[in-house]
């Protein structure tokens, strides 16, 4: 009895440390998967509102705008100013995208509604960005609501409310999630354009880690999920699929977009229109080439064509004045 004994307490020694050695590997690995995936690769904007300013008198009018989310960091955005009391869009880029991805778009969607249009830079996005690590649209969506409340704080030069009492949010695969995570606790949202949109943040966590592990995803995809819970240890990050988010979307109107120039998503905004309350309206088209996940890649005329159907859905869901 005593060999059987102390031939445990040998192996217990001798395994133990294996053990650990290993549980410690794989938890620093798939936290550094998570820490270079929330990372995008830095990049120029693709144009700036000044130099798109001499093409356009309204974007000429756009403005640098900062302000403070709620964990105390900041937020930056391009505003392009609407009418008094009426409507605002915001536009939220896909995934390593950047605030100049929507840019012609907002000003486009201005010029025709006369809308105030806020476009903001995610976390980690654009160039030398205040935050660097995005999350996959779970702080995302706390830093939305915190643009929210910038836009209602927007004042006239006769200080009254620029914004009036409904709102747009536009979104493309991140961008999309983020906007479906806040439409789901903020009834204000009443127009809500998703292009694009991932069944969960993992799935955007997993494309993130693909482009840039593309080999052994058997292995580096469960790993990068593991390792959310030990990176966003402070519980930003959303582990909801799409569909549970919205059905909490209730009475508002809904367009979703999808194109097969990205297939990873295509299937899962088409099961998302099935998701949403029968209260809300739902338009959807998910056979375009390309979605919005390419549109600055794409010919003049579709991109105009792209354009022109999101500004026909937020002039005919939030009205003009």
């Amino acid at each position: 009895m005593a060999k059987t004994t102390r031939l445990a307490k040998s192996l217990v020694r001798l395994f133990l440390p294996i053990i650990f050695i290993t549980a410690g590997a794989v938890i620093g690995g798939s936290v550094y998967l998570v820490y270079t995936g929330a990372r995008p690769m830095p990049a120029p904007y693709l144009v700036r509102p000044e130099k798109y300013g001499q093409l356009s008198t309204r974007a000429a009018t756009i403005t640098e705008e900062t302000w403070t989310n709620r964990d105390g960091t900041t937020a930056r955005a391009w505003l392009l100013r609407g009418a008094e009391n009426a409507p605002a869009v915001i536009l939220l880029h896909k995934f390593g995208g950047d605030r100049s991805y929507v840019l012609n778009l907002g000003v486009k969607l201005n010029e025709s509604t006369n809308f105030t249009i806020l476009m903001p830079d995610a976390r980690g996005h654009g160039e030398s960005p205040p935050v660097e690590n995005a999350s996959f649209g779970g702080c995302e969506a706390e830093d939305l609501a915190a643009a929210v409340r910038f836009l209602r704080e927007l004042r006239t030069p006769n200080g009254i409310a620029l914004v009036g009492a409904d709102l747009g949010v536009y979104g493309v695969e991140m961008g999309a999630l983020t906007a479906l995570n806040l439409a789901a606790s903020d009834p204000s949202i009443k127009a809500i354009a998703l292009d694009g949109v991932p069944s969960s943040s993992d799935a955007v966590l997993a494309s993130s880690v693909r482009r840039l592990y593309p080999f052994a995803g058997f292995v580096t995809q469960p790993l990068s999920k593991l390792g959310t819970h030990f990176y966003y240890f402070d519980g930003c990050y959303r582990r909801d699929p799409s569909c549970d988010i919205a059905r909490k979307v209730t009475e508002r109107d809904v367009l979703l977009l999808a194109g097969v120039d990205a297939d990873e998503h295509r299937e899962s905004t088409t099961k998302l229109a099935k998701c949403f309350p029968d209260s809300s309206r739902i338009e959807s088209k998910t056979d375009l080439s390309p979605s919005g996940f390419n549109i600055i890649n794409a010919s003049m005329e579709k991109s105009e064509s792209y354009e022109q159907r999101l500004i026909d859905f937020f002039r005919g869901a939030l009205g003009t004045n």
